[in-house]
């Protein structure tokens, strides 16, 4: 099953089940963290507080996808306390690329990226129950770095790049007892500067604090083996580069739930109430072929299970430093 979050045409906020193509509005459920408390209420998932719920009225998805009125599949009243974050070198990528990285790791003088992705490579899936070795890790932001399907991915002023990055992101609640709730997974546009990074690995963490994109729709239930999609960026319509990319523990390096373990095992993000959505990394990017995304390029990602595609055109900024003003 999958579930949309939208502005109703009667202005109205709704949950709407998404998977037979048309809008089918749940009763009852004005967002999607109102529809989990009624799950976590009765006990059952969320699937089955929908299928309890009914359905109480229609809307035409691709009305509500041009009028701008499809939300986030998730989103918090209060956007600081939903934590945006990543895991990276998690992604064996395709096989030619899987053909380059083992060439590569078969070396004695491996970069720290390199261990690192070896490192999941030989303890990323341990066995059932059993946590593995840990991923990288980092942050996104709070929720004010999320932007919604449609709307434009900021380039900040100081930025030297904008890349794409199709992933999937699960999303989480935190529950009353601060057990971390999965509510599902959703397409995401990691959103990073390759070209800061590039400079020097050390620029990580600045080059992941950008905006970035999840939705437009939530795939309830467990993420499929294997997850085949597409990535383009268009430019005035037309598609000036398109790749498939992989994605799924079939090519992925890390269990879900190893990355899950490593990220939740912070008792600073069990805070009961808080919402999490997290990226699982990919191994396929417009940077990597020499692709510079320029400004009012659209980026569009698309896998059949996740439903219709996450789409934003990129507007490049302008702007200053902000002085600091002594008190």
């Amino acid at each position: 099953m999958r579930l949309v979050q939208l502005t109703a045409a009667d202005g109205t906020r709704r949950v709407a089940e998404s998977s037979t193509g048309t809008l089918r509005l749940v009763r009852g459920a004005p967002t999607m963290l109102a529809l989990a408390a009624q799950a976590i209420a009765a006990g059952i998932t969320l699937t089955a507080a929908v299928e309890r719920a009914g359905f109480d009225g229609t809307e035409d998805f691709d009305r509500a996808l041009a009028a701008g009125r499809i939300l986030f599949p998730v989103d918090h009243p209060e956007p600081a306390r939903c934590l945006v974050s990543g895991t990276g070198l998690t992604h064996l990528g395709s096989a030619e690329a899987r053909a380059d990285m083992h060439a590569t790791l078969a070396s004695t003088d491996l970069t720290d990226s390199m261990r690192m992705f070896k490192m999941g490579l030989e303890g990323g899936k341990p066995g059932p129950g059993a946590v593995g070795v840990q991923p990288e890790w980092f942050y996104k932001g709070t929720g004010q770095a999320l932007v919604p399907p449609g709307a434009p991915l900021p380039q900040p002023f100081f930025a030297q790049d904008a890349g794409d990055e199709p992933e999937i992101a699960g999303v989480y609640l935190i529950g009353a007892d601060g057990t971390p709730l999965r509510l599902g997974f959703a397409l995401g546009n990691e959103f990073s500067d390759h070209a800061m990074e590039r400079v020097n690995y050390l620029y990580l963490a600045h080059s992941k604090l950008r905006a970035c994109a999840i939705g437009p729709e939530l795939l309830l239930g467990d993420l499929p083996g294997a997850v085949r999609g597409t990535v383009a960026v268009v430019r005035a319509g037309t598609p000036v580069w398109e790749r498939e990319f992989l994605s799924g523990e079939d090519h992925m390096t890390h269990t879900i739930a190893n990355l899950e373990a490593h990220h939740f095992k912070y008792a600073a993000f069990r805070r009961p109430g808080d919402l999490h959505v997290h990226f699982f990394g990919t191994g396929t990017f417009s940077f990597k072929d020499g692709v510079t995304v320029q400004d009012g390029d659209t980026l569009r990602i698309a896998a059949p299970a996740f439903g219709r595609a996450l789409e934003n055109p990129v507007v490049f900024e302008s702007g200053n430093f902000i002085p600091v003003r002594s008190l």
